[in-house]
């Protein structure tokens, strides 16, 4: 059978030999650990060993290269790097300890911004209250139970596949982790596996129906009971397909980031309302500010501060009538209780849902020899939603430029296509036009 299942039984054993690895390494509460290896069943087996054990993991792209994932080690002076499957794999082989019966924090993912430095997503150490409630929200909202089977098919560093992994498993459930997404790989476990949970993103779905199309094919997708889709807008066409797919009562929508979640949306709500990501999840409240800014209040246990930044934390949250509330930049407004979205971050690039942020490719590009100015930003991508884009002013061979995005950019952040022109465009006050970039043609320099 490929992929394995990996039963909450055998997870639990795992999970009590990864505390006892990083027992045996000296590892305490509080402590981090980074992981920088492919995906696998194994991975959230260790996970949520340390979680269990006030051990936070630190979750990062095995395709970061050595610039960007240096920087990110430096700054949570980690007890342990896992960056080969060999030491994942001696992890979850060590003597058995005991644990702690829920994880005790969420872990550490990092996003970028407009300043270009990661930064990490760091929940603090929870109460024991706290702790059964992170739980207990994401089991009552998604419906984790014992004879679930989760498929991740999304990279299991990010946030969204991860939390879903981990639920299945805390509520008894079974997980199967696909390497990498194909359609082939995807139908031929659907049928194997016969999975009834899934976390995926826009351009899974979009290379599915192009391979069913292309084949002829007319799968049998009746074993799920889940399938929830996020990190990037969704085509209408796509979405009806998959609710014809999966079945309406099936298919969900969820709108959040990696700081925070801020709705959850049922199929049949956007029927009848398209548009919209659905009404703020159980325990949260949204708001718009003047500028048209989402803002969202959440419960203590969903609170968050930017590891080793308290400037960019204060500039995330504010004080409102409803409690503390976080934002992350994104533009819209709220009608009848539902939340609409009218524009992400213009400093965001979302590519095969991955968040690619121009600030940090552009400084990766910007010491290049020659270079006088440059500006990144995304345009519109039929299989990829966007894809990433790059103008710059100066005397530079393209060659320099696509060799120093190799050596500093994970591939999702690297250009596809660069620009030559005389200037970029600017406002008054100095910012770059992104989006005239995007959409219009400039005479090249």
């Amino acid at each position: 059978m490929f992929p394995a299942v990996l039963t909450a039984s055998d997870s639990e054993q795992q999970q009590r030999r990864t505390a006892g690895s990083l027992a045996s390494l000296g590892a305490v509460e509080g402590d981090r650990i980074v992981l920088a290896v492919p995906g696998s069943a194994a991975y959230v087996s260790v996970v949520l060993g340390a979680l269990r054990l006030g051990v936070v993991p630190v979750p990062l792209d095995p395709r970061l290269t050595a610039h960007e994932r240096d920087v990110i080690i430096e700054d949570v002076s980690p007890v342990l790097v896992v960056d080969e499957l060999a030491g994942l794999d001696s992890l979850v082989d060590g003597p058995e300890a005991e644990l702690g019966a829920l994880p005790r924090c969420r872990p550490m993912h990092f996003t970028s911004g407009t300043t270009g430095r990661p930064k990490g997503v760091w929940s603090g150490l929870l109460s024991p209250e706290h702790a059964a409630a992170l739980v207990a929200e994401e089991r009552d909202l998604w419906g984790f139970a014992p004879e679930d089977v989760d498929l991740v098919v999304s990279p299991i560093y990010h946030s969204a596949p991860l939390r879903f992994a981990m639920g299945t498993l805390l509520a008894g459930g079974s997980i199967a982790v696909l390497p990498a997404f194909a359609p082939e790989t995807f139908l031929s476990a659907v049928e194997d596996v016969r999975p009834t949970t899934m976390f995926c993103v826009p351009a899974h779905l979009q290379r599915l129906f192009a391979h069913v199309d292309e084949h002829g094919m007319t799968p049998d997708m009746s074993s799920f009971r889940l399938v929830a889709h996020a990190g990037a807008p969704c085509p209408e066409p796509v979405r009806r397909r998959a609710h014809d797919l999966f079945g309406v009562d099936v298919v969900w929508e969820f709108y959040g980031s990696t700081e925070g979640q801020f709705t959850a949306c049922p199929a049949h709500e956007w029927v009848q309302h398209p548009g919209t990501l659905g009404h703020a999840r159980p325990g949260r409240s949204i708001s718009v500010d003047d500028d048209g800014q989402i803002w969202c209040t959440v419960p203590p246990w969903a609170r968050f501060t930017y590891w080793n930044d308290p400037d960019k934390t204060a500039g995330a949250w504010r004080d409102t009538a409803g409690g503390p509330a976080f934002t992350v930049g994104d533009l819209g407004r709220v009608e009848d209780g539902l939340v609409y979205l009218d524009a992400r971050r213009d400093d965001l690039i979302i590519s095969g849902g991955v968040n690619v942020y121009p600030a940090e490719v552009e400084a990766a590009l910007e010491s290049v020899d020659g270079i006088v100015d440059v500006a990144v930003f995304g345009r519109d991508d039929e299989r990829w939603g966007q894809r990433v884009c790059a103008a710059y002013v100066g005397e530079v061979d393209e060659a320099a430029l696509r060799s120093a995005a190799a050596e500093r950019l994970a591939p999702p952040k690297r250009p596809k296509s660069y620009e030559r022109l005389a200037v970029l465009p600017r406002t008054a006050t100095g910012k770059v036009r992104r989006t005239e970039l995007a959409g219009s043609d400039h005479p090249p320099a």
